[in-house]
């Protein structure tokens, strides 16, 4: 194996997280667009900036990718949602949905990347879960995480499991 065989491998490993980030990045670009048509007067501002961040982000990932050679992934004309968004409620789940999606994808894309993309993925991780606990009001113990696990609830261990008294006989 030659030295530029374990670079090509690190360049493509980086270019498949930078090209699953952008696609996610796509995702929710579409869901705020969702979410700001149903979401309530009061957090309307809130969800302007966020889709505003995500454009801007899908912006630099496509850079990134084309810095790469590759050509960035599109965007698909539409996307499935992952429940109805009939209301205010519902635009909030998605929107917390639509950041915790996001921060797994960021926290790939920190592992495939060192140096300024590295910390470009750090910060964006960040202010997904930063945003995903504004829109849910919860918060997972490690953000990016939960969704590596069949427990999505972001706890970092098995559910909490205490001792339970044995019915009298």
């Amino acid at each position: 194996m030659s030295v530029h065989d374990g670079t090509d491998k690190t360049k493509q490993a980086e270019l498949t997280a930078l090209q699953a980030a952008l696609a996610a990045e796509h995702a929710a670009v579409y869901g705020y667009g969702v979410v700001g048509g149903r979401v309530g007067t009061p957090r309307q501002g809130e969800a302007r900036s966020a889709y505003d961040a995500h454009r801007a982000a899908r912006d630099t990932l496509a850079r990134s990718v084309r810095d790469l050679g590759g050509e960035p992934v599109a965007a698909s004309p539409a996307y499935a949602l992952p429940f109805t968004v009939a209301d205010s409620p519902a635009a909030l789940r998605l929107a917390a949905e639509l950041e915790e999606r996001l921060a797994g994808v960021y926290a790939d894309l920190v592992r495939a990347t060192t140096g300024h993309r590295r910390t470009t993925a750090t910060v964006a991780l960040r202010e997904a879960a930063v945003r995903a606990v504004r829109w849910s009001g919860q918060s997972p113990a490690f953000p990016g995480l939960a969704e590596r696990t069949d427990d999505t609830t972001g706890r970092a261990g098995a559910a909490d499991s205490a001792p339970s008294a044995s019915p009298a006989t």
